[in-house]
């Protein structure tokens, strides 16, 4: 069983930047595709960005695009990186976990792929 625990969130002015980790409590890490999912208040949630057990990045959603990275290391930790925020940047940020089942291919952006998540990290925006 995985847990996985975002920290990092918080209170950032419009234009600044955010920086969020998500640490994995499991040996096999090196398994699991890794995504970041956000939930705004009243919205589902939307997909934000993928990295795959190799370090691979799938597109990033088009409402983060050019203003967000993601990566991994070998501590068990995946990490969000988001720039120039925008009060629509506030939700809360979970990341997921997706154990390979046997493919390479599956919908990244579809959050019931995911077998892990975090409780999640409150990020807001102030104008």
């Amino acid at each position: 069983q995985m847990q996985l625990v975002e920290s990092g969130g918080g209170l950032v002015q419009a234009g600044g930047s955010l920086s969020l980790s998500c640490a994995a409590s499991i040996r096999t890490f090196g398994i699991y595709d890794m995504g970041w999912f956000r939930q705004a208040t009243g919205k589902d949630h939307e997909f934000v960005a993928l990295i795959s057990r190799y370090g691979h990045t799938t597109p990033f959603a088009d409402s983060v695009k050019g203003r967000a990275s993601i990566s991994r290391d070998y501590n068990n930790t995946v990490y969000l990186e988001m720039n120039s925020l925008k009060p629509e940047d506030t939700a809360v940020y979970y990341c997921a976990a997706r154990q390979w089942r046997g493919s390479d291919y599956f919908d990244w952006d579809d959050r019931r792929e995911y077998d892990y998540w975090g409780q999640g990290t409150q990020v807001t925006v102030s104008p």
